[in-house]
This record gives structure tokens, C-alpha cells and sequence, in this order.
């Protein structure tokens, strides 16, 4: 099959121009299995990645925060490279073709993002596994929030056992970054598999998790519509205000009405990372008689976003101390995106003695394998006395 494109569109008119005729793009001979064009997990724990691309000129993998490998091409036009032996974990990653970025297409698994960019992938043997567990429910709620004025989605988990009670749980919410999306928890960061791994191992108490979309999506604070460099004047503020609105006035009231929930601040946390980190330290510590417990992963904090209510409330520790069970604050090492923001953070909560729990995680950049860590060690201490 070929695509004809005759026209053009320009100042308004459309053009007659030659036809451009291109070829479609070639598939993997039928009379091979599928196995040897797409990527794979090895036994020994490396990845062997598989492009086919016949017409590419060059390929490279880019795995996480590595330095990309060249991909060797094969007679057959597929293109192959193959990691290190790596340690159990999840993966993103994703294909450099001549200059263009690309998702791994021969997989199953792109990563859930507002402009979905790279691919996951699974070296099994960590609690991120699906083990042979009780497996609590994962719902995607769809509600009208009355403070956005729009429809929204957001995931709740509930434990193992939790129809067979009429114990009311404790409830997490639990915000993304930055240009993902409601499912990035869910799949990168694993949370089901996580919650269903430390319950079994009887490491955390049974809770409701609640993950909303941290973008809102109002007016005035579409994430697309803002350069790198205006994010922390405009944008951030914006969203955290109406996210918070959302967050007190929809979503709360909508687990009180419908799952068998606490209804007191010591039963109540929020948690994020990144951008979701700035929420969790916005909406936790503007209502600590609703919150008992906040969690903040790599968070852009006031030291470069203004808050005036949170600014405030950091100038009364006492309240502060009164209210928290627990205020944790990680970050990797070697974070270059936030880490002004949590050091900021930190010389303040020491400078007027805030107790908080702090944890710097070395080596680590601005990435996954500071946050699933990060949860795992919040979800082991909220709600325990």
C-alpha cells in the first residue's frame, strides 16, 4: 500500500502539489515466530531488545538513565542489542531511530504518560512481581468533580478481604507526576502489586488507595500549554489549587458516600512524587484536621513554588508536630530537577525543628527507583501507632 499526500495547507489555502508517495512501513515475515522480532527478558536477568526496522539506518536503546547502546542490524532488517544482566526490577526505555524517539511497538507495555514516550519492562524476582497472593480489587472510577467542573477518572484499590468486613479502612491518596497520567502509579509504579505483596507479608495495614490525576486540566493550568521555564511561576500553582478543590470537595466526599472509610485525619494520608509531591505538601499541610500523615517523593516544594497557605503553616511547627504522625521526605542523590526544592524543604523543617522523616537515596537521579522504594517504606509506617 502506498499514501498519497497532494495537498498543502498554507496562509489559510489549500495547495495542489505533486504527490508524495511513501511505502508502508514493512512487517516481520510471516514465516518467522513473533519471539524473534520483539524484546525479551533473558533467564540470567538481561534484556535482549528487538526493532524491526529494515529501513532504519540506525538504532539505539536508551534504558533508563544509562548511556544508550547501539543496536546491531541483522540481514533480516532487525535490529538488536542486548543489556547487562540486570537486577530484578521494572524498566523504562525506549528506541532512538534515526534521530526519532520511539516506543517499543513489539511490547505491551507503554508507559502511561500525557505523550506516551517509552516502554516498561519487567526483570522479575522483587515485590513489584504478581505473586500468588490475595490480590486486593482495582477499580478506574469515572465522577463528576463539582470543582473542576468536568469529568475525572481515578483508581482505587481496595485490600484483600475488604467486602467480607465492615471494619472501615484508613484511605491514601496517592498523586503522579509531572505528564503522566492516572495510570502511572498502577503500572510503573506497581502499586497493586506492592500493596498485595506487603499485606501478605503482613508489613503494612490493610488501607484503601486512592490515585487521582494530579492534572487537572482547568483553564488556566493545561500542562501542554507551558514552556520548562514557566512551569513553577504559573503552572504549578494553578494546578495545585484546583487539585486541591478536587481533592477536599469531590473525592473525598465520594469515598465517604461510597467505600466503608475512615473519617478522621488519623485515618487519612496523601502521598506523591514530583509535581504529586508539591500536592501532597500542599493538600496535607493546608488541612492537617484532615490529614495525619503526608509523604512527599522528590517534591517541587515553596522553596521554588509559592504557596502562602503552606508558607504559613511552616511558621507554626507546633501545629504541625501536633497533627503529623508522620512527614516524609525523599529524594535521589543526584537529582538535578527537584533537588533545590527538597534541600529547601529540608533546612526548613530542621531550621524550626518540624519532625519529619528524611531520606536521600544515592546515586539516584529524578526516577522510579527512588519513588516504588519510597512508597514502599511510607506504606510500612502510615497508619501504625
Amino acid at each position: 500500500m502506498r499514501l498519497l499526500f497532494p495537498l498543502l495547507v498554507t496562509a489559510g489555502c489549500i495547495m495542489s502539489v505533486p504527490a508524495l508517495a511513501l511505502d508502508a512501513p514493512a512487517s516481520p515475515p510471516a514465516a518467522q515466530p513473533l519471539k524473534n522480532f520483539v524484546t525479551s527478558v533473558e533467564k540470567d536477568g538481561s534484556i535482549t531488545f528487538r526493532l524491526y526496522a529494515p529501513a532504519a539506518k540506525a538504532v539505539a536503546v536508551a534504558l533508563g538513565s544509562r548511556d544508550p547502546i547501539a543496536m546491531q542490524r541483522g540481514d533480516d532488517g532487525t535490529w538488536t542489542a542486548k543489556s547487562d544482566v540486570l537486577k530484578p526490577d521494572l524498566y523504562e526505555y525506549y528506541f532512538n531511530i534515526d534521530g526519532f524517539r520511539s516506543i517499543d511497538t513489539g511490547t505491551n507495555a507503554p508507559k502511561p504518560q500525557r505523550q506516551v514516550n517509552t516502554s516498561l519492562i519487567l526483570v522479575p524476582g522483587s515485590i513489584l512481581d504478581t505473586r500468588n497472593v490475595p490480590h486486593g480489587d482495582l477499580r478506574l472510577v469515572t465522577l463528576h468533580s463539582k470543582a473542576l467542573d468536568s469529568e475525572r477518572q481515578m483508581y482505587v484499590y481496595t485490600p484483600p478481604g475488604y467486602t467480607d468486613s465492615s471494619k472501615p479502612l484508613p484511605v491514601l491518596y496517592l498523586y503522579h507526576g509531572f505528564g503522566d497520567t492516572v495510570g502511572s502509579w498502577v503500572a510503573q509504579g506497581r502499586a497493586p502489586q506492592i500493596l498485595d505483596n506487603l499485606l501478605a507479608e503482613k508489613k503494612i495495614e490493610p488501607m484503601i488507595v486512592v490515585i487521582p490525576d494530579t492534572e487537572t486540566d482547568v483553564p488556566n493550568a493545561i500542562a501542554e500549554n507551558f514552556p520548562a521555564a514557566d512551569r513553577r511561576a504559573n503552572f504549578y500553582p494553578a494546578n495545585a489549587e484546583a487539585a486541591d478543590r478536587e481533592l477536599t470537595d469531590d473525592l473525598i466526599p465520594h469515598m465517604k458516600k461510597h467505600y466503608r472509610v475512615r473519617n478522621d485525619a488519623d485515618g487519612r494520608a496523601v502521598a506523591g512524587l514530583s509535581q504529586g509531591g508539591y500536592q501532597a505538601l500542599v493538600s496535607g499541610l493546608s488541612h492537617l484536621d484532615t490529614f495525619g500523615w503526608v509523604a512527599t517523593f522528590s517534591g517541587v516544594s515553596t522553596t521554588t513554588v509559592s504557596n502562602k497557605t503552606v508558607d504559613a503553616v511552616l511558621n507554626e511547627p507546633d501545629k504541625i508536630n501536633k497533627a503529623l504522625h508522620n512527614f516524609t521526605v525523599t529524594v535521589g542523590s543526584k537529582d538535578q530537577v527537584v533537588g533545590k526544592d527538597v534541600a529547601g524543604l529540608k533546612a526548613t523543617l530542621d531550621e524550626k525543628k518540624i519532625k519529619h522523616e528524611y531520606h536521600e537515596y544515592p546515586d539516584l537521579q529524578h526516577e522510579m527507583d527512588v519513588w516504588r522504594p519510597s512508597l514502599v517504606a511510607f506504606l510500612e509506617k502510615v497508619f501504625k501507632k
